[in-house]
């Protein structure tokens, strides 16, 4: 159980960010932009500016970025260095990076690639493999399909899915778009202007919301998904 007791964030005397919650295995923060869902995650990663105030309350979880904790991010594109090889990218030895290349689908030929020489969705099997090596208890995503077409989407979603089981981690899956989440996580927080205002099973938030705010961006992915369709 991932237990977050305290998550306060203010910048002088105004509160950007005040939440707490609690997951078994996986859970999905979802808002709209400006709601405060990012800054959480940057929070928790120590990637929040000195200027502002944060505080956070974990219980039995010693958060160490690069260690338990790894990040997918939300653009692969600015994640690596584009005047460098991937495989010199990696912190492992290039027969781990190909084992890790195997875990998520990737041909090991394409360690010796330059990053441009490659798509968006292999990009982020790219970062998703970076983030395997540090062999993590908790993967952050921040919103790691938004840069990526449909199909692209869907197997991204598809393999983190798998990996998940597989590799036995926790994960925290940032987004405001609920579509993307609704086979992945078994829970889910409905995060407002800085206050998490609905929390529970995902499956029966997206069929009982309580929370207008709620209902509207569920209506949203719903009508996104028909248009796709």
């Amino acid at each position: 159980m991932f237990i977050c007791k305290k998550l306060f964030i203010k910048n002088d005397d105004v509160k950007l960010v005040d939440i707490s919650f609690s997951f078994k295995n996986s859970f999905a923060l979802i808002g709209e932009s400006g709601s405060g869902k990012s800054l959480s995650l940057k929070a928790l990663l120590g990637m929040l500016p000195k200027t502002l105030d944060v505080e956070i309350e974990l219980d039995n979880f010693d958060i160490k970025r690069g260690k338990s904790v790894a990040l997918v991010p939300q653009n692969p594109f600015t994640a690596l260095s584009p005047l460098t090889k991937i495989i010199d990218q990696f912190l492992v030895s290039k027969n781990e990076a190909k084992e890790y290349f195997g875990m998520v689908g990737l041909e090991s030929s394409f360690l010796d690639r330059f990053p441009s020489e490659l798509s968006g969705g292999q990009l982020q099997r790219v970062v998703i493999a970076f983030a395997l090596q540090l062999k993590p208890k908790l993967l952050l995503l921040d919103e790691p399909t938004t840069a990526l077409d449909i199909k692209s989407k869907e197997a991204i979603l598809k393999l983190l899915k798998t990996l998940h089981v597989e590799q036995g981690f926790k994960m925290m899956f940032v987004t405001h778009d609920i579509d993307a989440v609704e086979n992945l996580c078994e829970e889910i927080g409905i995060i407002k202007k800085g206050k998490i205002i609905e929390s529970g099973n995902l499956k029966e938030i997206i069929s009982n919301p309580k929370e207008m705010y709620t209902k509207e961006l569920i209506d949203s992915g719903f009508k996104n998904r028909k248009f796709r369709e």
